[in-house]
Formats: C-alpha cells, sequence, structure tokens
C-alpha cells in the first residue's frame, strides 16, 4: 500500500508503515468531505503528497526533541508524514483555515500521533519558539522568514543552525535573491530519483 514510501525508507518500523498506511486511508475519506487535496491528485497522494513531505527528511534528520512549525499546515502536509517518521519530535500545526486543521487534527489522532497540535489562526498570534518553520509551497520565502522568523529559537539542538525549510517548485532564484540570510537549494529529484513529479521540485533551507 505504501510501496514508493518504503522503496526509500526501508528502515521504516512497523507501528511507522501501520501509521503510513492509515494517512493513505484517511486522507481519501475525509476529501469526499472537504477538499483537502485536489480530487484530480488524491489517486497520487502516497508519492505527491506523502513521499514529497518526508523530502524534508532528506535534508536533515531532526534530533530528538526538537521543536517544527509548520506554518500554513492545512491538511497536514509536509508535518503528518514527518511526525511519523519523527515520533521523537513535536509538531505544530498553524493555519487560518479551520476545517483544513480539523482534518489534519482528525487524521493524526487515527494514526495515533501524539507529537502534533494545531493552532487555529495567524502566524502572528503564535509566540512559541521552534528549532525549524516548515512549509509546502504557502507564500513567497522572503515572507515566510520575515512572517516567521520571531518564531526561531536561538537554543541549537540539531546539526543544522535552526532555520526555514520548504517545499517549493518553479524558478526561485528572484525569492532567494530577495531572502535575509543565507538559502541552500536542492533538488528532490536526487533523492527520489525515480519519480518524475520531482523533476522540478525543490526544497530550501534558510538560516539567519
Amino acid at each position: 500500500m505504501i510501496s514508493h514510501i518504503r522503496k526509500y525508507f526501508p528502515s521504516l518500523t512497523e507501528e511507522q508503515i501501520a501509521r503510513f498506511e492509515t494517512l493513505m486511508k484517511a486522507y481519501p475519506e475525509w476529501n469526499d468531505k472537504i477538499n483537502v487535496i485536489s480530487r484530480k491528485d488524491i489517486d497520487n497522494l502516497e508519492v505527491n503528497h506523502i513521499l514529497h513531505s518526508l523530502a524534508i527528511a532528506r535534508l536533515i534528520q531532526f534530533a530528538p526533541g526538537s521543536r517544527v512549525l509548520d506554518f500554513g499546515a492545512g491538511g497536514g502536509f509536509p508535518s503528518l508524514p514527518l511526525a511519523v517518521l519523527f515520533p521523537d519530535v513535536q509538531f505544530h500545526l498553524v493555519d487560518r483555515v479551520g476545517k483544513k486543521l480539523r482534518v489534519a487534527e482528525d487524521v493524526a489522532r487515527q494514526a495515533g500521533l501524539t507529537n502534533v497540535t494545531v493552532q487555529h489562526g495567524d502566524i502572528g498570534e503564535c509566540r512559541d519558539k521552534f528549532d525549524f518553520v516548515v512549509s509546502r509551497a504557502v507564500m513567497p520565502l522572503p515572507d515566510l522568514v520575515r512572517l516567521s522568523s520571531k518564531n526561531i529559537s536561538e537554543k541549537q539542538v540539531n546539526a543544522m543552525p535552526n532555520g526555514f525549510i520548504t517545499l517549493k517548485g518553479g524558478e526561485l532564484q528572484g525569492e532567494i535573491a530577495a531572502t535575509p540570510g543565507t538559502t541552500e537549494l536542492f533538488d528532490i529529484a536526487r533523492w527520489f530519483s525515480d519519480e518524475d513529479f520531482f523533476k522540478t521540485k525543490k526544497v530550501t533551507y534558510t538560516f539567519l
């Protein structure tokens, strides 16, 4: 049921496999009620959404005890797949669309994810500190960094400096040039080389 995920992450535990399979079951059920994922794309859930989210895990192995903020989390991507992979990391989802957060909250419950919390509202209302902010195609990178830099903790627990990790596509040089700090760009196709979907997909990593 999750052949692509198991191909690229062969060391998953049985519990993690079961949780990914729950995501594969729960999202289509919810999508029949609320359009969380494009109805044309729900059949590509494993690769285009779950595996796409897990590209972040190719960039960084979050240290146990890390705290990660998902800015504009919507229905739970990229944070819920990452929460399955990193059970000792706390993921906090923030979004202005309450109905999508309700989906994420219920899917997390069904999957038994106790390391996920949600906050309905604007990013300006979130005052907590995190090691990383992650996001999936929510807004231009300069705006994301400007709005959420207050949420980056000064305490360092990971090998990589605390910062911002986003999943994006297309031409990004203009965004990167306008973003403060240092931004590194990674081709997802280098990690998931057999999947055509990732030919134009990128991970950005920014630290101040």
